[in-house]
């Protein structure tokens, strides 16, 4: 098999494991075919004005002034007067666009919403604005559209702002919620002089929403503890006491206005959002009006353990706490409308301020809803499963779901309300537990594939490197043997026996692929089980305790990166101990300088998985430092470089104009953030500069001399550049001490190379990129080759979690793209920050690709033990996911199973493009006819 036919084959294997955890772990929870439930009795709310203040944090709202006072007077008194309050829990992922969902829709989102940016809808959902009458929303183009798109009929109205002014830079964010308040006002004025809205709006069952963006822009353009945050929540106060005022005043003050303040989600004290830290799920939650309980006195202590009510001075007042899909519901019910049929709340009753048979009404409604949605799930996963197959969920089987409602139903005809409520509330909670059983019944299935063929994978990799660039003793017959006729044939039976079963069960088209996958690979492994022949014969030849020691070494090696995926401070010990191998290896005693060199790389590079996570604790001037950092090592390099040998005038000059550029990029961001910090915005000069060396980052080097040192040292100057315009403090050092360790690692594997005594090492200041290689040069693969390797996934781990770009929406901080652009827009933010990410990548590999140029052995033989790390870690992960017993929590554990996959992905793509674009060495290798078996 040739090299290319290889990888695409890896590629294809790799892609879909890939998908396959999306497929088996994120696929939507949605049914569709419920008949929505509604209340049958008479609702205390005519129409509901939802208030979601988007961005802000249940203690900004919460916590009085130093003085005692209240920065929200109005929301103050509501809470301890006239309303009732709660903090409202969120979820994971707490963005914007999935807070929403929960609020209005009533459950969670799921994670196929990423690829549409949140803004789209993915899926078709029910949401209480779809059940209204009438809703009118103001706010944030991102996220009322969405409910508009996914409303039937045309009853949703929407009215936004345009997207440009949803600017980072901005003087001040806040005028985004007064225009909010502002369109509010106009409208009801109006409708005054406009009978037929005014008729409309007399209705029952209208909402109006507004949407309140600037707490949440300028969180984080100044994090929510400065003034601009804390001003901002104060100008909400009056707008809402305003049109509070004004709503009343419309509709003559009938008592018939429900009122629900809330928050999407919260933001952590650097300004980001999207992980789950407390300051981002804990949003606060104010109900009044309608139909809701007044506040209520309390002398005992409440049931919190979290201290928030002794530092909220609010003891006194009950508090009722809610998860954030309940407030769909509790709108529901205050308005008579159905629950929207996807939801997954229950409604909380300490808000309801009702009849006792309003109440187990209103839960046996709840009930009913949440309950059809569990029949519809397991009615399809009834039908796609053989009878002698199917498992029903048995704490929930038909005939205890018809014992539940009958029950029910008799315990409110009794007047039993207290006892219907608790029965409810019991088959809510069933239910709940019933749709995550089927929505996760083929999941151990799948898995079991995928692990199969993942375990297949693997060992034919290390078949394929036993075979053909170990020294292994060959069987003078092996290759003259085919495949059994017969493996072929079981092969394909098997095959055969798996199709049928799955269209018998009417499987998606997806399983065919995950079940059918591991029969090929599995031929492979079978048909190459020779190689395991060559091994044994060659034992008695093999330094057994060398090859047990490398084995433990490595196996200690993977399981230390598995952890520093957890906790990354574990880096920091993978490096201390990197940092003594050439002491433990006798390269000490013969390259002193280099090993000391070496030695300080890895303390200098340890210091950083210590470090706060990026955009925690910016320090522009640490970006002026790093630039000068990198001027000093590069003017140190190139007088070293030209007293052994001069400079071409061209490469003089362009090695010049990279380095202005690198100075002139160190104090880009200052001058930037100074000027916004003074509100005159993102100066002009400033852009063109950055967007400028960001599309000149990636052609630059290819001007440059392809003389090995020459061209990486062009490849850093170029990507430290742009990485420096995207650096907000301490990460910005990264790139140059990642450099300088690089550099020493290549200068070190030559006197590992002459300490193996290999006699044809070739001098580092002679490589050429573009010289032709000899493929008599080229070496089998040795033991230590296998250290190469690992030390290579190393420090690709490094480079990622290095500077805290940790698997988590929360890493992200509009700040380090200020340099570029201030107006929101999360694709091309989005984008900026994945090649932040990806330059310390780029570097590493770089340097392998020395690496691999300067030991004498072709890419392929190296990246196929890589191949083998990199798959070991993914397995490692998935076993994790699997495990729910684990201290490890599921969704981490999946989060890193996909980025070790698109590290893969990317290092093969990577990989298949360099051997395509350097045609010389490809066609070297064909016409040596080096082919894979």
């Amino acid at each position: 098999m040739r090299m290319i036919t290889f990888f695409m084959i890896g590629l294809t294997v790799h892609v879909v494991f890939f998908l396959s955890i999306f497929d088996i772990y994120f696929t939507s929870p949605l049914v569709h075919g419920m008949t929505p439930q509604s209340t049958p009795l008479a609702p205390p709310a005519s129409r509901l004005v939802l208030v979601v203040a988007d961005g802000l944090r249940a203690d900004s709202l919460f916590t009085p002034l130093p003085n005692g006072s209240s920065r929200t007077p109005f929301l103050r008194t509501i809470i301890e007067e006239t309303g009732t309050w709660g903090v409202s829990h969120t979820r994971v992922p707490t963005e914007s666009r999935p807070g929403h969902v929960a609020l209005i829709a009533g459950f969670y989102e799921d994670v196929s919403a990423v690829a549409k940016g949140w803004k789209e809808n993915p899926v078709e959902f029910d949401s209480v604005f779809n059940e209204s009458r009438n809703t009118w929303c103001w706010g944030s183009p991102d996220i009322l559209p969405m409910f508009a798109k996914g409303a039937t009929g045309d009853h949703v109205y929407t009215h936004t702002y345009p997207a440009e002014e949803e600017d980072f830079a901005s003087t001040d964010a806040s005028r985004l919620d007064s225009w909010v308040f502002t369109q509010v006002k106009s409208f009801f004025r109006a409708a005054k002089s406009n009978s037929t809205l005014r008729a409309t709006l007399l209705e029952d069952k209208n909402i109006f929403f507004l949407h309140l963006l600037g707490i949440d822009t300028n969180g984080h353009a100044h994090r929510p503890m400065s003034q601009e945050y804390l001003d901002n929540i104060a100008l909400v106060d009056t707008g809402v006491a305003e049109a509070v005022s004004l709503i009343e005043d419309f509709f003559g003050h009938d008592g018939r206005t429900a009122y629900v303040f809330t928050s999407d989600h919260g933001m952590t004290n650097w300004g980001s959002h999207g992980a789950g830290h407390p300051s981002e799920t804990l949003t606060p939650l104010v109900a009044w009006g309608a139909g809701v309980n007044k506040a209520q006195r309390v002398t005992e202590s409440q049931p919190y353990e979290d201290g928030f009510l002794k530092d909220w001075n609010l003891e006194h007042i009950l508090r009722a706490d809610v998860n954030q899909a309940d407030i769909a519901p509790l709108m529901a019910s205050l308005l008579g409308l159905p629950i929207p049929v996807n939801s997954v709340g229950a409604i909380p009753l300490l808000y309801l301020n009702n009849s006792d048979q309003f109440k187990a009404e209103s839960m046996y409604t709840n009930a009913i809803q949440v309950l059809e949605q569990f029949k519809v799930k397991m009615t399809q996963k009834k039908e796609t499963t053989l009878p002698f197959l199917f498992t029903p969920y048995q704490l929930l089987t038909e005939s205890k779901q018809a014992e539940f409602t009958r029950k029910a139903r008799i315990l409110i005809q009794l007047e039993k309300y207290n006892d219907a409520v608790s029965l409810c509330q019991s088959l809510i909670a069933l239910s709940l537990e019933g749709l995550v059983y089927y929505h996760t019944y083929d999941r151990f299935f799948l898995g079991c594939s995928v692990v199969l063929g993942f375990i297949g994978w693997t060992s034919y990799v290390i078949l394929v490197i036993l075979r053909t660039h170990a020294s292994l003793v060959r069987h003078p017959n092996l290759a003259k043997q085919n495949p059994s006729q017969n493996l072929a044939r079981f092969c394909a039976a098997v095959a055969v026996a798996i199709t049928l079963f799955l269209l018998i069960q009417r499987s998606p088209i997806t399983y065919y692929i995950y079940c059918l996958l591991p029969v090929p690979v599995w031929y492979s492994v079978l048909k190459e089980s020779g190689a395991l022949s060559d091994l044994i014969r060659s034992a008695p030849s093999l330094p057994l305790w060398k090859c047990l020691g490398y084995f433990v070494l490595v196996a200690f090696g993977i399981e230390l990166l598995v952890v520093s995926f957890f906790h990354r401070a574990m880096l920091t010990v993978g490096l201390a101990f990197l940092s003594l191998w050439p002491l433990l290896s006798g390269l000490f005693g013969k390259a002193k300088l280099r090993s000391v060199s070496w030695f300080l790389g890895c303390q200098c590079l340890a210091a950083f998985p210590l470090m706060p996570v990026v955009g925690r604790e910016p320090n522009l001037h640490l970006v002026t430092g790093a630039g000068l950092l990198t001027l000093f090592t590069t003017v140190c390099y190139l007088w070293s470089s030209w007293r052994r040998t001069p400079l071409h005038p061209s490469d003089r000059r362009q090695f010049f104009s990279q380095m202005i550029l690198v100075a002139a990029c160190s104090y880009v961001p200052s001058l930037t953030h100074a000027s916004l910090q003074q509100k005159q915005g993102l100066p002009l000069l400033n852009q063109l500069i950055s967007w400028s060396t960001l599309a000149s980052s990636i052609f630059v080097p290819l001007l440059s001399s392809t003389r090995l040192f020459h061209r990486l040292l062009s490849i850093l100057l170029s990507l430290t550049s742009t990485y420096l315009l995207l650096s907000t403090g301490s990460e910005a050092l990264f790139p140059p001490v990642l450099s300088w360790l690089m550099f020493v690692w290549i200068n070190i594997e030559q006197e590992a190379l002459l300490a193996q005594g290999v006699s044809r090492r070739q001098e580092l200041s002679t490589l050429d990129f573009s010289a032709n290689i000899d493929i008599t040069k080229i070496r089998q693969l040795k033991l230590d080759d296998i250290r190469r390797s690992y030390f290579f996934v190393f420090f690709i781990i490094t480079a990622f979690f290095g500077t805290g770009n940790i698997a988590s929406i929360n890493s992200f901080d509009p700040a380090s793209v200020y340099c570029f652009l201030t107006v929101f827009n999360p694709f091309i933010m989005g984008g900026l920050m994945m090649w932040k990410v990806i330059i310390p990548f780029i570097i590493v590999m770089c340097t392998f690709e020395t690496i691999q140029v300067a030991t004498q052995l072709s890419s392929r033989s190296l990246f196929l033990i890589v191949l083998v790390i990199s798959d070991v870690m993914a397995l490692h992960f998935f076993f994790l996911v699997k495990d729910y017993g684990s201290w490890l929590d599921i969704g981490t554990s999946i989060s890193h199973y996909v980025i070790v996959m698109s590290m893969t992905i990317f290092l093969m793509l990577l990989s298949v493009v360099t051997h395509v674009l350097t045609s010389k060495r490809l066609a070297l290798w064909n016409r040596s006819k080096m082919h894979f078996p």
